[in-house]
């Protein structure tokens, strides 16, 4: 009994702030269909790089912690691309298939969804590596996710100069650079996007909502394939996370946030790289959509695993 009531605070005052939260930008999404893209922009282009450069800037982690955390990112998204495609192999599917598969189950929604389950399980001192976390993530997802969704139709030198071209590629090496040198940000720059970060939770989570309103077709023969890829991304990519974060050492507040970072269900960005290059989008939004129904229920024993 004691476990349960556990899960339950865990769940009721994690998990159901968050999905009220989105479920407002899902009310308006159905009710008022505004334009998501916008809204996107706003939050790819303003939002996300200020929250990205004002959490290095003001953060206490050492230039160690910076790395560690970009490993596991990255090692635990190329393990959950490795096995997507070692079982597309099993399962004899065909290149593009396979690579379907290995995007929707290899990147975690760490923005919209995961920066706020942090906060709320882990208080403000997660948010610092869990928006780092979210900066790598979203470098790999515009360099390795578009090479996944251009399924070798994209040169990868393209892949990789578009990548380092993001907005949040610029505040994040701007942050770096301020962060190891310890130089002050001109108190100007300073408030205007710490001002600004501060509305970037709200917004993804609303955006988020929104994205999900869109969500419309239910690919009832590739069911596998979406319980595969939920799968993957809810089960095996925490596993890999722990095992990297033990492995390089990471501890404390920054090991609970990297691993409940990696545990968050599949990102609605996928569903947009899949229809940009036509890479089977139902099997995206599906992937979207049960990963996040599914989530409350792998994010509430990973939180209770790493609060003890």
């Amino acid at each position: 009994m004691e476990t349960v009531a556990l899960y339950w605070t865990i769940f009721y005052s994690n998990i159901v702030p968050t999905l009220l939260a989105a479920g407002t930008g899902y009310v308006l999404g159905r009710r008022l269909r505004p334009d998501v893209r916008s809204v996107s922009r706003l939050a790819f282009y303003i939002f996300s790089p200020c929250l990205v450069f004002v959490s290095l800037t003001q953060s206490q982690l050492a230039g160690a912690e910076l790395g560690q955390i970009a490993l596991v990112a990255w090692g635990s998204i190329l393990t959950v691309v490795l096995a997507a495609f070692a079982i597309g192999r099993l399962a004899r599917l065909d290149t593009r298939a396979i690579a379907a598969l290995a995007l929707v189950a290899a990147f975690g929604n760490a923005g919209n969804f995961g920066l706020a389950v942090t906060r709320f399980a882990f208080g403000e001192a997660a948010l610092a590596p869990a928006t780092l976390f979210f900066a790598f993530s979203s470098l790999a997802v515009y360099t390795l996710g578009i090479g996944l969704a251009s399924a070798g139709r994209r040169p990868w030198p393209e892949v990789l100069r578009h990548g380092l071209t993001l907005p949040t590629t610029y505040a994040l090496v701007l942050g770096l650079i301020f962060q190891l040198t310890r130089w002050p940000v001109p108190t100007p720059i300073e408030r205007a996007t710490t001002l600004l970060s501060q509305g970037s939770i709200p917004v993804m989570l609303c955006l988020l909502g929104m994205q999900m309103a869109l969500v419309t077709t239910w690919p009832r023969s590739r069911l596998a394939l979406v319980v595969v890829a939920a799968a993957l991304q809810l089960g095996l990519s925490p596993l890999v996370a722990t095992l990297l974060a033990a492995g390089l050492g990471l501890e404390g507040v920054a090991r609970q946030a990297v691993i409940l970072q990696s545990a968050m269900p599949t990102a609605v960005i996928v569903t947009i790289l899949a229809t940009e290059y036509d890479l089977d989008p139902a099997l995206a939004s599906a992937a979207v959509l049960v990963s996040t129904l599914l989530s409350p229920f792998t994010l509430t024993p990973i939180i209770a695993y790493l609060q003890r």
